[in-house]
Formats: structure tokens, sequence, C-alpha cells
């Protein structure tokens, strides 16, 4: 194993820490910002397997990575994940290993996650309404999504983040609901501006719901807010606390607030490709590399120089933005 005491730092003196790894592109819903109805997944031979993912980990922990984030597709449709949880939370310098969920099947795994080592979990949930949620989502399970959430509270979870995706013209109604529904529970609700990585490519920023109206809307309709006093200058998240001591929460304004200035993250997808952004046009082919019998300082090497090659911003709100090939549940969420 290599060793090394100096971090990632891409062209723009941003230091990398933060890997997102997707165990798979498949999903049990469909959700329609993010995968179409009829879908071709990838051969499970594609897939990175546990063993090739805990040695990506020990190598990129070695280059300073210290937080893990699974995602899919939905993660907990891959069998065993437990197993990869507790074997990437003994990888040295490993202390924080996270997992983003679309919740349906979470119940009745949620104890066992967080005795694998899990430390933190995401649960999406984009309305209180069963019949958006099956609209949004093209499947029922709006119910089970809920116990899930539920079940990860009562196995220890704190926070238990939710997330929702915000477009105009569809979810106004939901902001309102799912804060009364957070609050009620100690969640910590965090809404997600709509980003271009839909299946339809329907996306258009005038169906972007902004940060700044969600919090109109919260504070007339629940309570006012305001900021907390020590952003984390790194987290993707603009953080509020309710004034009324009712809980916190986070905008990912990706759209009308990018925080691509401070990015510290790298995605691995379930195929094995090193992505520096998640709108990055290019990959590195890490799976080529250990399956083709490299050792593990070019593995390092690969890391190296996509970080290297990482570019200033994403450049959404510009026009010379450039949608990628791959959406979302093929990237990892």
């Amino acid at each position: 194993m290599i060793k090394t005491t100096e971090p990632l730092v891409d062209s723009f003196g941003r230091p990398h820490n933060n890997l997102r790894i997707s165990v798979t592109d498949r999903c049990n819903i469909r959700c329609v910002y993010c995968m179409p109805e009829l879908v071709e997944f990838m051969p499970r031979a594609q897939l990175l397997n546990y063993e090739e993912i805990e040695r990506v980990v020990r190598v990129a922990a070695t280059l300073g990575i210290d937080k893990v984030r699974l995602t899919g597709g939905e993660p907990l449709v891959r069998r065993d994940l437990p197993i990869l949880i507790e074997k990437l939370s003994a990888v040295p310098g490993i202390r924080d290993v996270g997992l983003t969920t679309n919740g349906v099947l979470l119940a009745p795994l949620a104890d066992r996650l967080r005795r694998a080592g899990l430390e933190r979990i995401n649960i999406s949930l984009d309305t209180m309404d069963p019949e958006k949620f099956r609209r949004l989502t093209r499947r029922d399970g709006q119910e089970k999504v809920i116990a899930g959430i539920l079940a990860a509270k009562e196995a220890g979870f704190d926070p238990v983040k939710v997330n929702a995706v915000a477009i105009r013209g569809e979810t106004e109604d939901d902001v309102a609901p799912l804060a009364r529904f957070a609050r009620e529970h100690g969640l910590e609700l965090r809404f997600i501006e709509y980003m271009p990585l839909d299946a339809g490519q329907q996306w258009e920023r005038a169906k972007v719901l902004f940060a700044s109206e969600i919090l109109e809307i919260l504070a007339r309709e629940v309570a006012p807010l305001a900021p907390i006093a020590h952003q984390d200058p790194k987290a993707p998240a603009l953080d509020y606390d309710y004034l009324d001591g009712g809980g916190r929460v986070g905008f990912i304004a990706s759209v009308s607030r990018p925080f691509c200035t401070s990015c510290n993250r790298l995605r691995l997808t379930s195929d094995g490709k090193l992505r520096n952004c998640l709108f990055s046009l290019e990959e590195t082919d890490i799976r080529a590399l250990l399956r083709g019998g490299a050792d593990d300082t070019a593995i390092a090497l690969a890391f190296r120089e996509s970080v290297a090659a990482k570019w200033e911003g994403h450049e959404i709100n510009t026009a010379r933005f450039i949608r990628p090939d791959r959406l979302m549940h093929s990237i990892g969420g």
C-alpha cells in the first residue's frame, strides 16, 4: 500500500476528502427527475464487487479521503449492503460512512445498517401526498418510506436527513407539509434544487424552485428561520434554524447558489468510473485498473490525475453548460 501525506488538491486549491460511491444503477422506483420509466440496467458483471470497492477506498484513504457515502440507483437493492458498510468502516483513515436511500427498503434494515457502522443517513421524500408520490416516482410505497424514516430514528441515527427535490409548478404545496412532518419527528429536512439530470431532458431553469422562494414559504406557513452562525464552507447545504427552536432546514442550491468553489467531492460510479464532478463530461476507468492487474500506486495516480483535471465549476447558469450523457441513477445520487 502506498503512503503519502499529500492531500488531493486540484488546480484551484480545493482539497478533496469526500468520495461518493454508487453501488448499483438499479432502483425500485422511477423518479421523473432521475431515470426513465423503462430502463436497461448494466449487466451485474460490470458492477464493482465489494472487494473491489473496499480496495479503492483503502487506496483513497491514503490520499486523504476520510468520508464515504454510498448511493445508487437505490443502494439497498444491492444484496448484503451492511457487509460492505462494515468493511469500509474498518478501513484505516475512514471516519465517516454515510448512505443516501429512497427509504422503501429501509425499515427492516435500519438497525442492522447502524450496527454495521453506518454513521449518517439521508432519505428521499419529495411529498407527503401519496398520490403525488406515485406520480413523481411512478410507483407506490410512500408509507414504506415514512416507516423507513421512523425506523432510522429508532435505530439511533441522529440526525436523520430527509431530502426533497424542489420543482416549480410541482412541489410548492409540499414545502410546508414536509417541514411540519420533519419538525414533528425531529428530522433535518433538506431541499434540493431541481438539476438537469432528468431522464426526459425536460429540465429548464424556469422549472427550478429556488431556495430563496422555499425560505419564503417556510417563513410564511411554518416559522421564521435564520442561517446558522458557523456554516461548514465545504458542505453543499446552506443550513437554517427555526427561530422558535423547531429544528433545522438545509438547502442544496446547486442552481441558484452553486458551491463549486468549495467542492471537496469525487464520485465513483457502480461500474467503476471515477468522476471529479456530478456534471463531468469525462471519466477515469478505475475498474479497468482493478481488473487489469494494476497496483495501488497506479490507482492512486488515477485519483490524482482526475482531481488535477477538475474544472472550476459546472456552468449550469451559462450558455457553455453541456448536459452529461449519464443520468442521475447511472452516475450516483
